[in-house]
């Protein structure tokens, strides 16, 4: 049984919210703030969402982005 953590989410929503060549990296910190179930949905919005991001989406997106 393949056990999904809130790394592995996180990873894998960091990879859909690329939409693009440019990589992305999610603040850690909300792993805290965030529960399996908030992230197993946000991964399955965004995997029916692929490639079909509006601007708007994406800009509600970028709040995640963690800036160095």
């Amino acid at each position: 049984m393949n056990e999904e953590t809130k790394e592995i989410l996180l990873s894998q929503i960091e990879k859909l919210i690329a939409y693009g060549s440019q990589e992305t990296t999610i603040n850690p910190d909300l792993l805290a703030y965030l529960s399996m179930d908030d992230l197993i949905s946000m991964r399955n919005n965004l995997l029916e969402k692929v490639g079909k991001l509006s601007d708007e989406d994406k800009k509600w997106l970028e709040q995640f982005k963690k800036y160095e």
